[in-house]
């Protein structure tokens, strides 16, 4: 195996293979590498829990290989079971995850699975203890804190949500974040081992999703030196082994992408995401683009957009030199000396994953769905991009250059 050590906050982070294999950052412990789901039998010996409420993706949790290296260690134990939840969490499921939670009673709360089933896992075990969840989700009520203990075993290489503190959150189709530090895992898995039948097509949007992360994480107003770090080294390992992970997938780049996924998401619970991710959720929700594909698209725009930042319109108050400082860093990442050739190193990396390398290669060809996009974008979030960000502006700044072909809305994707 080989061992990767990364830039932590000031001191090696490693794989399971060195030290101890666990990384305590800010009040969270996480086991890295091929080993990692072997440390849930001394956790449980460590937490004694009497009642387990287990969050699974049933699928993932049987074709990731989860089940063959977790179920073991959960004899023994009361363990309520919740599966019953469709992609990208909805209220409705939401609620039925909290009524099963109360009959459990559990001590302690594990997640195996996406985005999906990890988030999941934070909105049941956060709202359970509310008596009206959709007053807390729209901000009209505050978390009651969980004295649930909580781990996340992811089975994709992406989302990063066993690193952060925040769920996303469907009320009739409108899309909700829920933002409280009790949301975050008290302890993050991430074995490798569970990404080996990921199909190509889950782990290019996927890791994709943790390079933008890393890249909007780098340039956003609510960046820190801490978050930099992480980031820096996010986007470094996805960009040299993502291609590697998605077209011949062996084990350094599957690791690699796992590490980049998790510091990527610990670099975003910092700083949060800015245009691209908040350009992406109605590219998913309204034409069936895979959440990581569609941040990606509008990437390398948004580079060169912040890129052209002046004194009138920067939002960072560190002022138009800090945000071109934080653009060198990114090009120097991206292996560009120009940000004309950045722009460009993204969309090869796009190509070389086989994923449009624009709106319009994706089939958002006409003003009105790229205005439909535009309308639906999370105010909240453009205000942490480092240049102000209007909808003239992005219309401006998406529109293409000649009308392509139409595309017919896809099913969206559960990732």
């Amino acid at each position: 195996m080989t061992n990767l050590d990364l830039v932590g906050d000031d001191r090696p982070f490693r794989t399971c293979g060195g030290i101890d294999g666990r990384d305590d950052v800010n009040d969270q412990t996480a086991y890295l590498g091929d080993t990692a789901c072997d440390h849930l039998a001394p956790i449980l010996e460590v937490e004694r829990p009497l009642r387990i409420f287990a969050v699974l993706d049933r699928q993932a949790y049987a074709n990731s290989g989860a089940k063959d290296l977790i179920e073991k260690y959960f004899s023994g134990n009361c363990i309520t079971r919740f599966t019953d939840f469709e992609p990208n969490p909805k209220l409705d499921d939401v609620r039925k995850g909290i009524e099963l939670y109360r009959q459990a009673e559990p001590e302690l709360v594990v997640a195996v699975g996406g985005g999906t089933s990890i988030d999941m896992a934070k909105l049941i075990r956060a709202l359970a203890g509310t008596v009206d969840p959709e007053a807390v989700i729209r901000g009209k009520s505050p978390i009651v804190t969980s004295r649930s203990r909580f781990i996340a075993i992811p089975t994709t290489a992406g989302t990063g949500s066993e690193a952060t503190q925040f769920a996303v959150v469907y009320v009739d189709g409108e899309k909700f974040s829920l933002d409280h530090a009790s949301l975050r895992p008290a302890i993050a898995i991430v074995d490798p081992r569970l990404m080996n039948t990921l199909p190509a097509a889950v782990t290019a949007a996927t890791g994709l999703d943790a390079f933008c992360q890393a890249i909007e994480s780098i340039w956003a107003v609510g960046a820190t030196d801490e978050s930099v770090r992480y980031a820096q080294t996010a986007a470094a390992l996805a960009l040299a082994h993502l291609p590697q992970a998605t077209n011949s997938p062996d084990s350094v780049s599957r690791e690699a992408m796992c590490r980049a996924s998790y510091l990527a998401g610990k670099a975003i619970n910092i700083s949060r995401t800015t245009a691209s991710h908040a350009l992406s959720y109605p590219l998913t929700s309204r034409y069936g683009i895979p959440h990581g594909i569609a941040v990606s698209l509008t990437l390398a725009p948004m580079l060169a957009y912040n890129a052209a930042v002046t004194d009138e319109d920067c939002v960072d108050v560190r002022g138009t030199d800090h945000v071109q400082t934080r653009i060198r860093l990114i090009l120097d990442i991206l292996g560009a000396t120009s940000v004309h050739e950045g722009c460009l190193r993204i969309k090869s990396l796009l190509a070389d994953l086989s994923c449009p390398t624009s709106l319009q290669e994706a089939g958002i060809a006409s003003p009105d769905e790229l205005r439909d996009v535009i309308d639906a974008v999370n105010t909240q979030r453009l205000s942490n991009n480092p240049r102000k960000a209007t909808s003239a502006s992005l219309f401006e700044l998406l529109s293409p250059a000649s009308t392509p072909r139409r595309r017919q809305k896809q099913p969206t994707a559960a990732l």
